[in-house]
């Protein structure tokens, strides 16, 4: 009987696939255009009638710290990049669509920094301490339906400084919908979709799904997921009756049921596969909601003795921290830009990301699901203990339990996410508070997530003074720097498995050299400030030889990394500069030297270094610039694989064959500078296979327009990144060049933002005026919401102007 009737139910639902998408159970909105915004406080903007007709209209995401000028009297201080923060106030006036009559709205941010108050036509509707945290509120009851207009309220308050180590934004940061659902719908965040059993052959397929009765009628009600491969192939389907469960026909349930794929095809860091499920929610033979989740199949494993493994398979987490700003776009989400971030990160080798040290936006997700990046998702970077006087730690008592819940349900659907952080470097690992919190925080997760082990990044090595070690919770142990005691690590915690979760902080500017390389600086020694024996323009040697007191150069701890397989991996701080915390610098320093890649995302010269030891595309990087005073002894170096020496030529002289031996990360050669060409070859089983040449530049003679993109999608929200070099007559870049540099657009585009780099630089990111730094600048294009083509026309005094023209479509 139970089975004619699973039949029936099926054949019913397979006749409502089609009603399905009449019916649009579910209307998903976009809510970022048309704000009204205004800087300062106002008490009364959140009444219904108050007149917002002279605020400011723009778009979301906005960040309104990013607008403003740079100065040590902001209160934030340069460790948030000495940028403005306050008070601001949203207003958004709009209509509800027709189809929300009778039905659920639900208003959804992704994330407000920071303390955001919100109210719908004068109601209030609640408050979120948490700046990077997803939210959202049932604004049902105080909505009209009808042609009525509506006005949603949002008080934003990031006055209290300093609240964070590094740059925060301030503003609607995130991306804002508005759901329109029927009375009974799957809840937000409402499906869990895990895959405990897989197979070359099968993989089962579990689904968790929370459904929210708001109606209390009675009905036959039915659950069924549709799994879609990539190519949109239906590959499985499960269901479940939703009759005679707790909180069935009204409140809150939860229904767990399983399928399988056949010869699931497993998602990977090379090959990052999803698939889709499509859960349907079914009342007397009608569908009234359907939710899409998307997932992939892979399972991991961390082993005391042999590392990290991904399906099988052992893996090097090849990992870089990285902060949420966008560099010139400041803290406002833009997928575009983050999207340029994970492919230069992609491109170097780099197969993981921490999220340092916050919940990052849903989108960073999606694309790491995409591209193929492992992600250790973070949650806090202190508990009770403060390290600013305003910082989480004035919340955390309040809300901890509840924004961890929402970022472990929000992101536990991706397969890209691997390990939940509940912490960096807290201070509790010191007293014996971090007992009971440590066990609190660790249950929250375990009580929502099973399948991915829980760690917090510590500091202290001493077992005996560690009191989150001794919780004895965590299921895998990270370890910030200490890289010493890296090779000893089985002994010191036996039967503890390992991952390097901060490791580094080596300083750098980029295109910067200060000889000898084979010093290796520790900034700053014992006695010494950050400023002391620094250089007068705020600059850091881009050789890998300067590094924070606490860390190692780059090359001193991956040496280790890669001799021993039981150590998991790393992750580097950091992939990019970021805003604020500009160690080793004070003012007029407001951005990080710690990145890889700088702040506009023009690769150091450490990029290479990974890139050669971390991917098997074939590199040959050689540096310094030509450009020296004559007879000035230089360093040469050069990060070099898949060949057996290279051997490196001033004006056609060999100055001789280099090889590097184990562990070596590169080679060098020191030379008495002269004007010319300076050549490297790489040979591999003496046949040359790469050959890399840097020439003595002259004087600037043009500007050379590098955009990473010509085709914008007309969306408003689409970016090309455009490169300008400032090279000479023979189109070799100029190392020391600082031109000043105006931008004119005209067309379907504006101007986002430009920088060079630099991180003393105090020239405003949003004027479309910009000095190079070292011979390089960049513009970011922004495409409007038209299609139609962009002009772009750099002019630089003293040379010719430059074009280039780009597309909106």
């Amino acid at each position: 009987m139970k089975k004619l009737v699973f039949i029936i139910l099926l054949v019913l639902l397979q006749g409502s696939v089609s009603n399905a998408q009449q019916l649009s159970p579910r209307t998903i909105i976009d809510f970022n255009n048309d704000w009204k915004f205004f800087l300062g406080d106002t008490a009364i903007a959140k009444e219904p009638g108050y007149n917002d007709n002279s605020w400011r209209t723009l778009n979301l995401p906005h960040d309104w710290s990013i607008e403003g000028e740079f100065s040590e009297k902001h209160p934030g201080t340069p460790n948030q990049a000495a940028l403005p923060t306050g008070i601001g106030w949203y207003r958004k006036t709009f209509t509800l669509p027709a189809t929300a009559k009778d039905r659920n709205v639900f208003i959804e941010f992704d994330g407000v920094y920071r303390n955001s108050e919100v109210w719908i036509n004068g109601h209030y509707l609640g408050k979120r301490p948490n700046g990077y945290i997803s939210f959202s509120y049932d604004i049902t009851p105080w909505c009209d339906s009808g042609a009525a207009q509506q006005v949603i309220a949002v008080k934003v308050d990031n006055s209290a400084q300093p609240s964070s180590r590094w740059y925060t934004g301030s503003g609607i940061y995130r991306n804002v919908r508005l759901v329109v659902a029927n009375k009974i719908a799957i809840d937000q965040w409402g499906t869990f979709i895990t895959t405990p059993n897989i197979s070359k052959h099968v993989a089962i397929v579990r689904v968790q799904a929370t459904i929210n009765n708001t109606n209390g009628n009675i009905g036959q009600g039915s659950l069924y997921t549709y799994i879609y491969d990539a190519a949109g192939t239906l590959v499985s389907k499960g269901y479940s009756s939703l009759n005679g469960a707790p909180g069935w026909p009204s409140g809150k349930s939860t229904y767990t049921y399983s399928t399988a794929i056949n010869a699931p095809k497993l998602w990977s860091v090379e090959t990052p596969y999803l698939y889709k499920a499509v859960t349907r929610v079914m009342v007397n033979g009608k569908v009234v909601d359907e939710y899409v989740t998307p997932f992939g199949i892979r399972y991991f494993n961390f082993d005391v003795q042999q590392g990290f493994s991904l399906n099988g398979k052992q893996l090097k987490i090849l990992g870089v921290c990285m902060h949420h700003d966008l560099g010139a776009l400041g803290a406002a989400v833009n997928v575009r830009a983050m999207e340029r971030q994970l492919q230069l990160l992609k491109e170097m080798g780099c197969n993981a990301i921490r999220t340092a040290h916050n919940p990052p936006a849903p989108e960073f997700l999606d694309l790491c699901d995409k591209m193929g990046f492992l992600v250790m998702d973070e949650a806090f970077d202190m508990w009770r203990k403060k390290k600013n006087k305003f910082d989480y730690n004035v919340d955390f008592e309040q809300w901890h339990k509840q924004d961890l819940e929402d970022q472990i349900r929000r992101d536990r659907n991706h397969p890209s996410v691997f390990i939940w952080s509940i912490g960096n470097e807290i201070r509790e690992q010191f007293d014996s508070t971090g007992i009971p919190i440590t066990k609190e925080l660790v249950n929250i997760v375990k009580q929502l997530d099973t399948t991915r082990p829980v760690t917090s990044a510590l500091t202290e090595t001493d077992t005996t003074k560690n009191f989150i070690y001794q919780a004895n919770a965590l299921d895998l142990m990270g370890m910030n720097y200490n890289q010493q005691l890296y090779p000893e690590f089985l002994q010191r915690y036996p039967g503890k498995k390992f991952l390097a979760t901060e490791t580094m902080s080596a300083l750098a500017s980029r295109g910067h050299y200060d000889m000898p390389s084979d010093s290796i600086r520790f900034w700053p020694l014992k006695g010494q400030k950050f400023v002391e024996k620094g250089n007068p323009d705020f600059t850091v040697s881009a050789y890998d030889h300067v590094a924070a007191y606490w860390g190692s150069t780059h090359e001193q701890t991956w040496k280790i990394i890669k001799q021993y397989e039981f150590l998991s991996g790393l992750f580097v701080w950091s992939g990019f500069d970021f805003l604020g915390e500009p160690v080793p610098y004070p003012w007029p320093a407001r951005s990080s030297y710690y990145g890889i890649i700088d702040l506009a995302g023009f690769p150091k010269d450490a990029y290479y270094m990974y890139q050669s030891e971390w991917s098997s595309k074939p590199v040959l990087h050689l540096f310094p610039h030509w450009n020296w005073t004559p007879g000035k002894e230089v360093d040469v170096w050069a990060y070099y694989n898949n060949a057996d020496e290279v051997e490196l030529f001033l004006n056609n002289r060999s100055l001789g064959v280099k090889r590097k031996q184990p562990l070596d990360i590169h080679v060098q050669w020191r030379v008495k500078y002269e004007p010319g060409t300076l050549k490297a070859l790489a040979r591999k089983n003496g046949q040359i296979v790469s050959v890399k040449m840097t020439n003595t530049a002259g004087e600037p003679a043009r500007l050379e327009l590098v955009p990473d993109r010509k085709i914008l999608h007309a969306d408003g929200k689409d970016l090309s990144f455009v490169t300008i070099r400032i090279v000479d007559k023979n189109g070799n870049l100029v190392p020391d060049a600082a031109n000043n540099l105006t931008v004119e657009i005209s067309g379907e585009g504006v101007l986002a933002g430009m920088d060079n780099g630099y991180p003393a630089s105090l020239e405003s990111f949003k004027v479309p005026s910009h000095k190079a730094y070292n011979g390089l600048c960049l513009a970011i294009i922004q495409s409007k919401q038209k299609a139609g083509p962009i002009r772009v026309t750099f002019h630089a005094p003293g040379l010719p102007s430059g074009t280039i023209l780009l597309q909106s479509q």
